[in-house]
């Protein structure tokens, strides 16, 4: 075995290397095609010999020590040997590098009537892409014998025929070649003849007897002869046949041929039994002796299977079908004998035309049926090679792509194709390919071919998912159950498999509370993770995203709006009169006063919204029901006609405060109402009245020990009220405000403005205490009433020292002597007011209720 490099190959293989080193498989691609360029004139190409009948799995060569790679690089560039036509010859083992034969080689079968017995190979790389040529020379063996096509060879000689006399034989046929083909004659010894030697045209040895002594068919009428061919083999091989001379009476004229040589141009497509060549002999002699019989002699089986001679005629015709890829010309001996024997001879020369009758041949080397959608232009798909048998221009092939698609054709060498990328590729917009290449020669009629090619386009994460609204609004009721589904949210990604694949979380923001809603992750599906109160939130705001599986992967945000709806949750809360205050101690109203005089104003809020913090309000309960009137928005309770004299003096009213919720929610507010002529006196008159009704013994004691108790409480009060307002002239003069409920709203329908305050003052004393005025416009209420929510209360109209000696008085007497003009007392500067802005003040206001 012999294998060879040429220098191109060295350089080759050096810049190769360099683009392994690099890493880029895109440069070494470009390397190898300009190293295929530099290197076509020195044609770099891997030559072997080997010797036929070889067993099978002979070594041929090492490819890995040839070309200089380790054999690791085979196996990792999935190097493969291909041969030239339809049955592959050879392997190449990835792991050692070795190129063996795959079954016995024939020369004879492969290359018959040949010379030289080349085979052709490439041997393929991928990752990237090489072609490296090679043949192997098939060296041919003495496996051969010579072979005559028949044993015995019959020549009829007159006996008239002249010393000098040549007479063609039979040729022996070698299927070897070369030194190992047919090389010599012999003769065996005789007296008569000699043997002469001859090469024809395409170097085929033959051999002519010569008659050396005149024949005498009375000496001897039949010579027996022995023929042996050799062939140049070591050891030679031979093959024999026996030469019979009959020996004939004379006949002197022999047939002659009009020529020596019919030279036919013949079509490869000719049909069967079309006419090829007419040749004719001449022989003067009449009867038997003048009868001219046609045969072939010194003619190949391959020629004789083709043509047919009629041998009364003369006429040579197509037997079969003619192939100028196979054969392209044949050469052929007519033999003309006439009833003497006499023969001569001729040579018929057949030129076979070739015509357009093959098309071309796509054979499909390497292919990547599978490429991402990111691939660079001038990416390689696939190699293939086209093969037209014709010669000429019927052999000439151009290639095409049908369609318009983003591939084009780029030829390499040894009509080689790259089927490459020229376009960038999407494959949301096409998924798949289905190429179509036409391979098309240049004959008058042109033959084609198409061989088609499937590319499948691999998904790449080229594209981020895509919610369906960029703001999704959803609702909830308040009080809703833990873990409730209100809506989805939903993205489309446009890639496949797992880029396609959509995962939903909510983004977490810095410094923010836990939100109130979760998303899941797979569905999209928002759920409440607990109950929502919409006193406490109107509506939030979330961001969503959504991430696809893809590597690295992508993401968009869509906005998630929750907004909260109101249920009837809350009854309406009063804030005037205070729910924990006294109905006795209530407001006053004058015994002149007409229908439609202010007494009081009920004051509700509700922490509900719209229509579920609508309040109304209506009289449930009266002492006396035709009295009093509610109004139905303002709560404001007036008199619904003139105070009569018939009317009790203590009324009480039970104010229902309702909202218009679904179902309705409600409280009450309770006043109590004194009817007074004049404050004093009227207060007065209860009281003996009350006393009156009362009986005596223990009930006095108990009184006379609270009244005690409560002189002492309103000394400590009044006290302490001093130091209190020592501190308070100190700061500011403004108090707090009743605390209303987080999502109460100022309104004029029912609710009581946070400026609308009413200046009491308090006296320590218990329900039969009396009502001390310091003036007319300031009324007294007891100071043991708890102060409402988030309100503070002074102890009011305190007293002096002095005057505590003089109510015990008072209370020991049962009633208490009230001067309606007596002046000014030091009280007044205790009586501490609730101060507010200045609402609107009524003309028929209680003249003791005051607004400021």
């Amino acid at each position: 075995m012999l294998g060879t490099t040429e220098d191109g190959g060295w350089l080759f293989w050096r810049v190769m290397a360099c683009g392994r080193r690099s890493g880029d498989s895109k440069r070494q691609v470009i390397l190898f095609i300009l190293c295929a360029c530099m290197c076509q004139s020195g044609a770099e190409t891997l030559r072997y010999s080997l010797a036929e009948e070889m067993e099978r799995d002979s070594f041929v060569a090492n490819i890995a020590n040839d070309l200089g790679v380790a054999p690791s690089q085979l196996a990792a560039r999935k190097a493969r040997v291909v041969s030239e036509g339809n049955e592959q010859l050879f392997r190449l083992n990835q792991n050692t590098g070795v190129l063996t034969v795959k079954e016995s080689l024939d020369r004879e079968e492969i290359c018959p009537q040949s010379d030289t017995c080349t085979l052709f190979f490439k041997i393929f790389f991928e990752n990237p892409l090489q072609l490296i040529r090679g043949e192997v020379e098939v060296r041919d063996v003495n496996d051969n014998s010579p072979v005559f096509p028949e044993k015995e060879m019959v020549l009829e000689i007159l006996e008239m025929t002249p010393p000098g006399s040549r007479f063609p034989l039979e040729s022996a046929q070698d299927k070897d070649m070369g030194s190992n083909g047919l090389q010599n004659y012999s003769l065996g010894s005789n007296s008569h003849f000699s043997l002469a030697l001859g090469t024809g045209k395409g170097g085929t040895k033959y051999a002519e007897l010569v008659l050396e002594l005149q024949l005498d068919r009375e000496e001897q009428r039949e010579l027996n002869l022995l023929l042996t061919a050799t062939d140049g083999g070591s050891p030679p091989r031979s093959g024999t046949a026996q030469v019979r001379i009959v020996v004939l009476d004379a006949n002197d004229n022999i047939p002659v041929f009009g020529r020596e040589v019919y030279e036919v141009h013949l079509a490869e497509n000719s049909p069967p039994e079309q006419l090829v060549v007419r040749v004719a002999a001449a022989d003067p002699d009449e009867g038997s002796n003048g009868k001219v019989r046609y045969t072939f002699t010194q003619t190949s089986e391959q020629s004789r299977q083709l043509f047919e001679l009629n041998p009364a005629t003369g006429e040579i015709r197509v037997a079969g079908n003619l192939d100028f890829e196979e054969v392209k010309n044949h050469e052929m001996v007519v033999r003309a004998t006439d009833g003497g024997g006499l023969s001569a001879h001729c040579k018929v020369q057949v030129e076979v035309l070739d015509v357009n009758d093959n098309a071309p041949e796509i054979a499909l080397t390497s292919l990547t049926a599978s490429i991402p959608e990111d691939a660079p232009p001038r990416t390689v798909v696939a190699l293939f090679s086209v093969r037209d048998r014709d010669s000429g221009d019927n052999g000439r092939t151009e290639c095409s792509i049908d369609g318009d698609l983003p591939f084009s054709l780029t030829p390499t060498f040894d009509n080689y194709y790259e089927l490459r990328t020229n376009a960038a590729l999407d494959r949301e917009r096409t998924a798949e390919y289905n190429i179509t290449i036409t391979a098309m020669d240049w004959g008058t009629m042109r033959l084609s071919s198409r061989e088609s090619i499937f590319v499948q386009i691999s998904d790449v994460n080229d594209n981020p998912p895509e919610f369906t609204h960029e703001v999704y609004t959803m609702s909830v009721t308040e009080n809703n159950s833990p873990m409730l589904r209100i809506g989805s949210v939903n993205a489309m990604d446009a890639d496949a498999g797992k880029n396609a694949h959509v995962n939903y979380a909510l983004v977490r923001q810095e410094g923010k509370e836990q939100p109130y809603v979760s998303v899941n992750s797979e569905n999209g599906d928002v759920y409440i993770l607990r109950p929502l109160d919409y006193e406490e939130v109107h509506a939030f705001e979330v961001a969503v995203r959504a991430t696809d599986g893809g590597s690295p992967p992508l993401s968009a945000q869509a906005v998630l709006h929750v907004v909260v709806r109101d249920e009837n949750d809350n009854a309406p809360i009063v804030l005037h009169p205070p729910p924990e205050s006294s109905a006795a101690a209530g407001e006053l109203v004058p015994r002149w006063a007409q229908a439609g005089y202010l007494v009081a104003k009920v004051v509700a809020v509700d922490a509900d919204a719209g229509q579920n913090a609508w309040l109304s309000y209506e009289l449930a309960k009266a002492t006396e029901p035709g009295l009093f009137r509610v109004g139905l928005h303002s709560g404001e309770v007036r008199t619904a006609r003139a105070v009569a004299e018939r009317d009790a003096p203590r009324q009480r009213l039970v104010v229902l405060v309702r909202d218009r919720g679904q179902p309705p929610r409600s409280a009450t507010a309770t006043l109590g109402i004194a009817l007074v002529d004049g404050f004093s006196d009227a207060h007065l008159r209860v009281s003996e009245e009350a006393l009156a009704t009362e009986p005596d013994g223990l009930l006095t004691l108990y009184l006379i020990v609270c009244l005690a108790c409560v002189s002492v409480l309103f000394l400590a009060t009044a006290v302490a009220a001093v130091v209190v307002k020592v501190r308070r002239a100190r700061r500011s003069e403004a108090e707090t405000l009743p605390t209303f409920p987080k999502a109460a709203t100022e309104s004029n329908a029912g609710s009581l403005p946070r400026s609308y305050m009413y200046d009491v003052c308090f006296t320590a004393g218990t329900v039969n205490s009396e009502f001390r005025f310091l003036r007319p416009l300031l009324p007294c209420f007891p100071a043991g009433l708890p102060p409402g929510p988030g309100e503070q209360r002074s102890s009011v109209c305190s007293q002096e020292a002095a005057n505590l000696r003089e109510e015990g008085d008072w209370a020991a007497q049962g009633r208490a002597p009230l001067s309606e003009d007596t002046g000014p007392r030091p009280a007044e500067a205790a009586c501490t007011a609730n101060r507010g802005m200045e609402p609107n003040v009524n003309s028929d206001q209680n003249p003791w209720l005051t607004h400021q």
